[in-house]
């Protein structure tokens, strides 16, 4: 076992987390002058524009079969409203898809009125992107923003306080910073000049349902900057003060029941043009919360594509102001819903072996629990802005201006014309420039991140319970009986020990980024990652029992906390002892 490393200096928390803790003045502190709220004053005009330019694409695409595409979206439609009702829904749902439907099939197939008929599909195409446009639409309303900001810095501010206290009864006693426990760190300032030179969109890796909320709070009051515009599920309007809220507060509806073509047009139109316009933007690339706890590595290019189109498309009316990616991180210490994602996960990787777990984020008191879970163990929610990239990839610093990755500068524009000089649209064009920007993302993804104790010790203690049982896959290591082991823990300091040394490593080569109590010793590693894994679950997936030995209440639970580094391949590079793992049992009868 090696001791604990002197870092260099490149390499030293004090250098990664010189941002941490602190609280930056609002760029552009007038909310009447954020291009969010300029937007949605514009509402009804944008509707408009919305519907002409998810017109104008379905046709180019569909034009030749666009009674075919209609018939089967109105189908669709139809067994949606009649499988798979929502309250949100508007009244009367399935009679109008039904009227429609009747339409296309009595008015459209009049083969003697070829005019009338492809007027009268026209018609109907329009009046599906109408209902889908303004749909997806949402509001921002100044006194609701200002509302939610107030309360939810009172909420996060007292419970800060019970939390450092150990107690509810410290609810109103001290003030603790929040910036000290929810942590914005990485290309904060960078972040915050390109900010006012172009328009900013966050690309987050998913874990929890909790992300938007703390990132788009972290954001306002922690970075000073501008609301985003975030997409939000229709399934959450069904409640009403949830939806009251998710309606004016910047956020687009997106009904994931729908996946015709037409609406996924409008949405990605929607997307393009708000950019276009210059309104910050958040989605996550990887289309929903991480199942097996792993970074993502296949991003869903779609509305990623749309920030390709819209650099593009500013272009082509004459301007330069740019498009800039930033990649977020979110490292949790432990994730609420862990136990129910990585029982999802493996149900469908491993066909319905596992037994559905309860969704535990729906409560309110879930929620609190978490929250508090987090704070009252001293613990820290980090959210890192990554190295800000152009549509293509590319680096960009400060100014702007973007870097090929030998550190040439690049002009972003020459990359959209023709061979003939012009700026022209051309979709396998910009689809190779998504693939590329999703590809570097990724990267960034790895790069940025912070890795904290409970990463590290969780991957070495599932990596000796893999190497403990070398003739097991996956499936049998997760039907082993856990009460029936325990960790040899100079086994874990030795193999935590081999993991810091590698990425204190990774991280003087910008392919990771570690927290301080990384540097300490293995003891002390474990020691920090057993306190915030343990804090919440039932189930524990690492802990010290009565007689101080290191056990696990829940290998699966394990094995989602080492999945956060699973995609870095570090098992591979260890050199495992002779004694990983000690049944119970066999101990007994010694």
């Amino acid at each position: 076992m090696t001791d604990t490393p002197t870092p260099s200096a490149a390499a030293s928390p004090s250098a990664t987390f010189q941002h941490e803790g602190k609280r930056y003045p609002h760029t552009a502190p007038e909310i009447h002058s954020w291009a969010i709220n300029q937007l949605h004053e514009d509402r009804a005009d944008f509707v408009r524009e919305l519907e002409a330019a998810t017109t104008e694409r379905i046709l180019e695409e569909h034009g030749r079969d666009l009674n075919g595409l209609l018939s089967k979206t109105l189908f669709a439609e139809q067994q949606r409203t009649k499988d798979e009702p929502w309250k949100v829904d508007p009244p009367q749902e399935r009679r109008y898809w039904k009227r429609l439907a009747k339409m296309l099939a009595t008015r459209s197939l009049d083969e003697n009125e070829p005019t009338t008929a492809e007027n009268a599909t026209r018609t109907i195409l329009g009046r599906v992107v109408h209902r889908y446009a303004d749909e997806i639409v949402g509001h921002f309303k100044i006194p609701t923003f200002k509302f939610a900001r107030r309360f939810l810095t009172f909420f996060f501010g007292r419970l800060l306080n019970a939390a450092d206290g150990r107690s509810f009864r410290s609810l109103f006693s001290k003030k603790i910073l929040l910036q000290e426990k929810l942590l914005v760190r990485g290309y904060v300032d960078q972040v915050r000049e390109l900010s006012q030179r172009g328009t900013v969109v966050m690309v987050p890796t998913h874990f929890s349902n909790l992300d938007s909320i703390l990132i788009g709070y972290a954001m306002d009051q922690v970075a000073g900057l501008p609301a985003m515009s975030f997409g939000a599920g229709l399934n959450l309007y069904n409640t009403g003060y949830t939806a009251y809220f998710m309606n004016r507060l910047g956020a687009y509806r997106v009904d994931r029941r729908k996946q015709n073509p037409i609406y996924m047009t409008a949405l990605k139109t929607f997307s393009r043009l708000i950019i276009q316009r210059g309104v910050p933007s958040l989605f996550f690339p990887g289309g929903t919360r991480s199942r097996s706890g792993a970074l993502e590595t296949k991003l869903k290019l779609g509305l990623l594509g749309t920030a390709v189109e819209a650099q593009r498309g500013r272009y082509q009316d004459g301007r330069n102001d740019k498009v800039f990616i930033v990649p977020v991180i979110l490292s949790y210490p432990f994730v609420l819903e862990g136990q129910f994602l990585i029982e999802q996960h493996l149900r469908k990787e491993g066909q319905d072996r596992y037994i559905k777990a309860q969704d535990s984020f729906h409560s309110l008191r879930s929620i609190l629990k978490f929250v508090w879970g987090v704070f009252s163990k001293g613990n820290r929610i980090t959210i890192t802005l990554g190295q800000p990239l152009d549509v293509l990839g590319n680096r960009v610093e400060a100014d702007g201006k973007s870097y090929s990755k030998n550190g040439h500068q690049v002009s972003t524009r020459e990359y959209f014309r023709d061979q003939f000089g012009k700026i022209n649209k051309d979709y396998q064009r910009e689809n190779e420039y998504t693939r590329m920007l999703g590809e570097k993302i990724v990267e960034r993804y790895h790069a940025d991140g912070i890795v904290l104790a409970s990463h590290l010790v969780s991957y070495a203690a599932f990596g000796m319970l893999e190497k403990a049982f070398p003739g097991h896959d996956l499936y049998a290591l997760l039907r082993l009986p856990p009460e029936d082991f325990y960790f040899d823990q100079e086994a874990l300091y030795d193999v935590v020990a081999q993991l810091r040394d590698l990425l204190v490593a990774m991280s003087l080569e910008d392919r990771t980024k570690i927290a301080p109590e990384i540097y300490e010793s293995p003891a002390a590693i474990v020691g920090h990652g057993i306190d915030s894994m343990g804090t919440f679950h039932i189930d524990k997936p690492l802990y010290r029992d009565r007689k101080g030995r290191i056990v696990c209440d829940n290998f699966a639970l394990l094995y989602y906390y080492h999945n956060r580094l699973s995609t870095f391949k570090l098992n591979r590079r260890l050199k495992y002892p002779a004694l990983l793992l000690i049944d119970e049992r066999t101990a007994a009868e010694q």
